[in-house]
């Protein structure tokens, strides 16, 4: 831990009083190198995800005013860290954040930008796949953080959804809806053929052999190449933010129309400790850091 001075709020930017923030595997990825952090040298901060309170505001800032509740993504693909989420303060440009209504939680939001952001964006690759009404669509890891808000947010659009689920999950994920659930140990080229597959762990090559010739698989990191014979489609679904999106996705979650999971909670300053149990696995639902 390293003590900064207190960010100060520019032009179109608000201070955040961090009260939550969600780890991420891409914030384990970070720190070990495997995410490039860029040209810029530590010490960076992870942290893509926060809530809080408007703590200050920047000339001309007319979005927000003291103590506003947020939510909002830092878009740590261009800060890489500079400022990121694992802070007590955050100097934030107003477009990465959203107010935050007041029947959702702190901790429940910083789980919801990149995740659901993530899974509605890979939906719509999807239906540019003009799938007939009905249509079946795997999604793997749907017990994890993209993997379930994209199973209900399937469910929703009308899919016939069969759904991935880690062991222990397989309740949880059934209460979203799905038509199937299976467990991670099954051969998923005897689940198929589907219409379309959301590789939200990713899988790979198990997935590929789960989908119909030319139909579509959406991944999240790059996966092998599919034998073009089979004319399938290949989309990589990296992060975009959009705030009218996030907006929409934080008041569904606050109305009870999308459903969001916290595993466990620690505070800031066990940060490291935090990435420890996400490497370690086995949590059934997000960790998210406290502040205050």
């Amino acid at each position: 831990m390293t003590e900064l001075p207190e960010p100060e709020a520019g032009p179109g930017q608000v201070v955040v009083r961090i009260r939550a923030v969600c780890v991420h595997p891409a914030d384990v990825a970070a720190t070990t190198g495997e995410i490039p952090r860029g040209p810029v040298p530590p010490p960076f901060s992870p942290g893509w995800d926060i809530a809080g309170e408007v703590a200050s505001v920047g000339p001309g800032t007319a979005d927000f005013e003291l103590g506003d509740r947020v939510v909002g993504m830092i878009p740590w693909y261009l800060t890489r860290g500079n400022p990121g989420g694992y802070a007590e303060f955050v100097a934030a440009d107003v477009d990465w954040l959203v107010r935050l209504p007041d029947e959702l939680d702190f901790v429940s939001a910083a789980t919801v930008p990149l995740n659901a952001q993530t899974a509605h964006q890979g939906l719509a690759l999807v239906s540019l796949a003009m799938l007939p009404a009905g249509s079946s669509i795997l999604v793997t890891g749907a017990s994890g953080g993209v993997g379930g808000f994209a199973t209900q947010l399937a469910v929703q659009d009308g899919y016939r959804v069969v759904a991935q689920a880690s062991h222990g999950d397989e309740q949880w994920v059934r209460g979203l809806g799905v038509h199937e659930v299976i467990a991670r140990s099954v051969d998923l080229a005897t689940v198929g053929p589907v219409g379309a597959v959301f590789d939200a762990v990713p899988v790979g090559e198990a997935a590929a052999a789960a989908v119909q010739d030319r139909g579509i698989v959406v991944a999240t990191r790059p996966t092998p190449a599919i034998v073009p014979a089979r004319g399938v489609r290949q989309e990589l679904q990296l992060i975009r933010h959009d705030r009218d999106l996030l907006a929409d996705l934080v008041g569904r979650v606050a109305a009870g129309q999308l459903r969001t999971r916290v595993a466990v909670t620690m505070p800031l300053t066990e940060a490291a400790d935090a990435h420890r149990r996400v490497l370690a696995g086995g949590l059934h639902g997000k960790l998210v850091l406290t502040v205050g």
